[in-house]
């Protein structure tokens, strides 16, 4: 499996981006929300990849980090959602926001996503509530926090376990601090705990 794609941005279309590496110019589809990620054209440029091979074709998916491409693989599997298909509802909701409808139940909000009607944004909540955000049901937190889960997602942490060190974090914090200091001080805190530290 081809991890990832290393090389300089040949140009980009609303479906994919074209990257040149080794004198060989590859296609990679990618949802529209990563590719308005993408550097300009000429510019070096990491994606993470996925490869879909089928008897009659082939076609390399790119995204713009683990959790992008997670979110895509997760989606492949519901009932009724190839790859085209999962692009397409990937480029049209937000991840934070795709993770908090599904986490909270939000079934207007899944009909709403270009490409979903409304058998199949319901096979998908049923089948990836719970599988994005690794945090309990309900809680408010996991959406208050989502950004800093992800980060210390992306750092090799278990997502439920970022969630449970940020809340103990959160409970011992200084009285009188802005709210970008406490997620500050919350991140450092975090990643203590989940090192090991107290």
């Amino acid at each position: 499996m081809f991890n990832s794609l290393s090389g300089t941005v040949g140009g980009t279309s609303e479906e994919a981006v074209f990257i040149l590496t080794g004198g060989v110019e590859w296609e990679v589809a990618m949802p529209a929300s990563d590719i308005s990620g993408i550097p300009e054209t000429g510019a070096e440029c990491r994606i993470l990849t996925w490869l879909y091979h089928k008897d009659d074709s082939m076609r390399l998916f790119g995204f713009a980090d683990e959790i992008r491409r997670n979110t895509f693989l997760e989606l492949m599997k519901v009932d009724g959602i190839g790859p085209k298909a999962a692009l397409k509802i990937m480029g049209g909701i937000g991840q934070m926001e795709f993770e908090s409808a599904l986490e909270s139940g939000d079934l207007a909000r899944l009909e709403a996503v270009p490409g979903l009607g409304k058998k199949t944004a319901q096979k998908m909540l049923l089948a990836l509530r719970g599988k994005l955000v690794q945090a309990p049901a309900g809680s408010a937190k996991v959406f208050r926090h989502a950004d800093l889960v992800e980060a210390l997602s992306q750092m090799g942490f278990d997502k439920r376990a970022a969630q449970d060190a940020l809340d103990a974090a959160e409970s011992n914090l200084p009285e009188g601090l802005s709210d970008g200091e406490r997620e500050k001080l919350m991140f450092k805190n975090a990643i203590v705990r989940l090192s090991g530290g107290n």
